[in-house]
């Protein structure tokens, strides 16, 4: 089946997936919404540029651009996501962009484009062509962490077990002092009991820390560990989404950068470094009001972690779907019908 013009019709993602329409955008629609995600990054980047630019490090609010692979450059770009057609002349300029293209003759009149009105599309195709392993290894990580009960007893020990007898080996933030010294934080490490369960925490352990933590977190093992109490697990909502891009859209991927942001400095202010002076008051775990407070604030964090897995869950179940049946044929495959 060709289109009109004789090209290979391109929404077969879409059909496989079951989505009857596509969603038109017009250029005034989707410039405001481009105007508006680029202005809510530049709260967050230009500070870090300004920075950055000077030599200044900052412990909190660097981190989400220097610890993730996802750039300044890269947040503003703003995608629609799946499933959207953008029209306009100013939308030829995507045409460059990887993962883009011009929206085929069954694609516009799916979506309502008018005649002669330019329109591109994300190339959902040639996506999970080639990032098919990476969505669905997202969907397993994501479904998994959202099923299982959350645990709410590590107090954020592991920012301390990175820097457990820290004298012995290199310093993980060497501007920074540690608000108890390093006998003090030592002791707070041994008198606790430590639980850890996910694996991009714990491979920064100090050597000496490691056999302290009751689980054993490897990359292997990650998508049976990851729980929904995790800080760093829901921090970690970010990179699946910016690794999505552009068939996730950029408000979401925001969303998920946000949350991170805040539970990033929730993750600092209970970790044993003293952060007074950068205007983030200690969260004191080492006390039983500090690790009460703690929970209180790792529940809430929890619960807005959980509606944003289910968010992106609910964007990627289509192209899982259509990922599924799009999955190339074993060669035992071959000479069945």
């Amino acid at each position: 089946m060709k289109s009109p013009n004789g090209t290979p019709p391109r929404t077969s993602w879409a059909r496989a997936a079951g989505l009857a329409k596509l969603q038109q955008l017009t250029e005034d629609q989707w410039t405001r919404r481009e105007a508006a995600h680029q202005e809510r990054v530049r709260t967050y980047a230009d500070p870090y540029l300004v920075r950055r630019s000077a030599g200044r490090k900052h412990p909190v609010e660097d981190f989400l651009f220097t610890y993730y692979t996802q750039k300044p450059g890269q947040l503003l770009r703003w995608h629609p996501g799946a499933g959207v057609v953008l029209s306009g002349p100013a939308a030829t300029a995507r045409t460059d962009w990887k993962y883009y293209r011009a929206a085929d003759d069954a694609e516009r009149a799916a979506a309502g484009v008018p005649d002669g009105v330019p329109a591109v599309t994300v190339d959902v195709e040639r996506f999970l062509a080639e990032r098919r392993e990476a969505v669905q290894f997202a969907g397993i990580i994501l479904a998994g962490t959202a099923a299982r009960p959350a645990q709410f007893g590590c107090f954020g020990l592991h920012e301390w077990a990175m820097v457990y007898r820290q004298d012995k080996f290199a310093l993980r933030h060497e501007y920074l002092t540690l608000r108890l010294g390093s006998a003090g934080t030592d002791k707070v490490v041994e008198e606790n009991r430590i639980r850890c369960s996910h694996f991009d925490a714990f491979r920064f352990y100090t050597p000496d820390a490691v056999p302290l933590n009751s689980l054993s977190p490897s990359r292997e093992n990650q998508r049976d560990l990851e729980q929904p109490g995790c800080l760093h697990a829901n921090m970690d909502l970010y990179k699946w989404a910016y690794k999505l891009a552009p068939v996730l859209p950029s408000e979401l991927v925001m969303d998920c950068f946000e949350l991170s942001w805040q539970i990033r400095a929730m993750d600092m202010q209970a970790s044993p470094y003293d952060l007074s002076e950068w205007g983030y008051p200690p969260i004191r775990i080492e006390t039983a009001d500090g690790k009460a407070d703690y929970v209180d604030r790792q529940r809430g964090f929890a619960d807005a972690a959980q509606e944003l897995r289910g968010r992106l869950l609910q964007e990627l179940d289509p192209l899982l779907t259509a990922a599924a049946r799009q999955q190339p044929r074993t060669a035992a495959q071959e000479g069945t019908p």
